[in-house]
Parts: structure tokens; C-alpha cells; sequence
């Protein structure tokens, strides 16, 4: 009886110990200190306070991949958000794009709502928060994933790895956030600074559709400096719709609130986009045809240099001429006296 329990115990172990393996950032427990509450230095009070917020205002967390940074905004009195600071990221995993399936070590893009409840204050990962995946969107396009965090350690397996000292003020400034009595704050990750430059860099991305979605939330927030309201319908993003009320993801999506500067942004965008990516396939096509020129060139070289060199094999290596066995070689002369 006591070796079956000690190997059914065993198993339990083990099946402990694969799960956290697998996970994408395991949020296993680790020490039982006090890190998640520890104040925030007196440098960042003191600097929300000269740029008009405060510890206990919104925030809004955005991430760029390509550039791996993470920036900090604030709720400011007047309303509209500041970037408080940027902050380096380690690591994150898999190629700009969003996140499929579990697995895949691809890290999510998109609009994420962060709660008290995604908060991890015992993270194996020093400290961390949820990014919410897989969230509306992701559900209604099959996507799948677990454990997809921002946190420490500068280790990463499909998550946001910050360092340790970064993680514990982006932490801090969000458990004050709650404190303040907001209920969530945003998180917006996108694959690259929402330029057309990079767009048109892009351009031939099979995300292409995704990016110019999401896009428009990006840009709601740069001109307006507040958060968008998101939802999901049609099975795509729709920011600031009208009405109130939860949407269907895959049902048909209902007007959103026109922003007139949003909207002629998008059109000044979309268009400068599609100029700049015809720009780029006529410099790709040029470039290619450059190469194969040169290619050409260096084999009609190669095949020149290879015929004078049979030429020259042919002339100084092939078989001497026959010698006529019966013919006399002369006689030297006498030697005069």
C-alpha cells in the first residue's frame, strides 16, 4: 500500500513538472516575499507629478515589437494620456505577427484589457501580468495559447521579458492604477511603430490585413492621446463603436463614432501606403533583375575563362608529334686544327 502511494505520488509530480514545461511562461510560485509591494520609487512619483498625473491615474501600456520597447502612459488632469517612460524589452519571442496557436513560441499583437485578476505577483518569472490571450478576437479565429505574460527575468518562451528592476516599476504603477480605482487599463502591442515607412516595408506580410486593423486603434491614440473603446464583430477589430453593449465577434458590426482627423489620417495613410509599397516592389523588382544581370554576367565570365583554359590545356598538354625513327641525325663536323 505505501509503494502505491508513492507512486501514484511520483506521477502526480510529474505531471506537475510537464505542465509547467509546457506552459509559455509558467506562473509557478516562487518565494513568498513581499516584491509585489514594494512602493514605487520616490523619482517616479515625483516624476508623475511634474508631468500632471499621478501614481493612482489610468495607464495605458503600449508594446512595439520590431523596436522592442514598452512605453508607459498616464492619465494626465487634463483627460488625455502622457508617456510617462520607456522601457527596454530583453526578449520576446517568435517574428513580428500575431500569435496562432499554443505552442507556436509567438508572442501575441493586438487590444488586451488587463484586471487585478491577470496580475501575477508570485511569477517564477520574478513578477508578471497576463496579457489577456487569447482575447475576443483571437477566440473567434481559433486561436489558442496559455500564460502569455509580460514579466522578468529576460527569458522568454512566447511572452514579454522585461528586466527584473523594469518589471517591478511597470508592476507598481499598475497595482497603484487599481488602487486608484480604475478597473482595468489597456494594453495595445503592435509589430513595429504603425508608420506607413514600415507598413510599406511590410507590405507583402500575409498579416498585412491584421496590421491595418489594428492600425486604426494605434492611430486613434496618437492623435487623441485617450485609449479607443475596442470590441470585435465581423471577426475583425472595431474601435468607438456606437451604442453600448457586448458585440457578436463573428455578427455584423455596428457604426462607430466618426473622428473626422482619424478618418482622413487613415485615407492620407492608406494611400501614401499603397505609393510607398509600389515604390518598394519596382526597387525589389529592380534589384532582382540587378542580380540576375550580375549573375549572368559572372557565369558568361566563368564559362570564357573556363574555354581559354581548355585552349590552353589542349595546346601545351596534348601528345608531342611523332618522331621519324628512320631519320639520320647529322654528323658534327671535325674539330679544325
Amino acid at each position: 500500500m505505501t509503494a502505491t502511494f508513492f507512486h501514484r505520488l511520483g506521477a502526480i509530480v510529474i505531471l506537475l513538472w510537464l505542465a509547467v514545461g509546457l506552459a509559455a511562461c509558467s506562473n509557478f510560485v516562487k518565494g513568498g516575499d513581499n516584491r509585489h509591494n514594494v512602493p514605487l520609487a520616490g523619482s517616479v512619483v515625483q516624476g508623475l507629478r511634474n508631468m500632471g498625473s499621478a501614481p493612482t491615474e489610468g495607464m495605458v501600456v503600449r508594446i512595439f515589437k520590431e523596436e522592442a520597447v514598452l512605453e508607459v502612459w498616464k492619465k494626465t488632469g487634463s483627460g488625455t494620456y502622457r508617456l510617462f517612460k520607456t522601457y527596454e524589452i530583453c526578449a520576446y519571442s517568435g517574428d513580428i505577427g500575431p500569435k496562432f496557436k499554443e505552442g507556436d513560441r509567438q508572442s501575441p499583437e493586438g487590444f488586451y484589457t488587463i484586471t487585478p485578476g491577470l496580475m501575477n505577483p508570485r511569477s517564477n518569472y520574478y513578477l508578471a501580468f497576463n496579457t489577456g490571450f487569447p482575447n475576443k478576437f483571437d477566440r473567434v479565429h481559433g486561436r489558442t495559447g496559455s500564460d502569455l505574460m509580460v514579466h522578468g527575468d529576460c527569458s522568454s518562451r512566447g511572452c514579454y521579458a522585461m528586466t527584473d528592476a523594469g518589471i517591478a516599476e511597470i508592476y507598481a504603477l499598475a497595482r497603484e492604477t487599481f488602487k486608484g480605482g480604475n478597473t482595468s487599463f489597456q494594453l495595445q502591442i503592435f509589430p513595429f511603430r504603425m508608420t506607413t515607412a514600415n507598413m510599406a516595408k511590410h507590405s507583402t506580410s500575409p498579416h498585412m490585413d491584421f496590421w491595418k486593423d489594428i492600425k486604426e486603434g494605434h492611430d486613434y491614440f496618437e492623435l487623441t492621446k485617450t485609449p479607443p473603446v475596442w470590441d470585435v464583430c465581423e471577426k475583425q477589430y472595431i474601435f468607438n463603436p456606437a451604442g453600448s453593449g457586448a458585440l457578436d465577434a463573428a455578427g455584423t458590426c455596428p457604426p462607430s463614432v466618426q473622428n473626422a482627423a482619424l478618418s482622413a489620417k487613415l485615407q492620407a495613410d492608406e494611400a501614401d501606403l499603397a505609393s510607398k509599397s509600389e515604390a518598394a516592389q519596382k526597387a525589389a523588382e529592380r534589384q532582382a533583375a540587378e542580380e540576375a544581370a550580375l549573375k549572368a554576367r559572372g557565369e558568361a565570365v566563368n564559362n570564357f575563362m573556363s574555354g581559354i583554359g581548355s585552349g590552353i590545356g589542349g595546346l601545351f598538354g596534348g601528345a608531342a608529334p611523332a618522331t621519324d625513327a628512320t631519320t639520320t641525325l647529322p654528323t658534327p663536323s671535325a674539330e679544325r686544327p
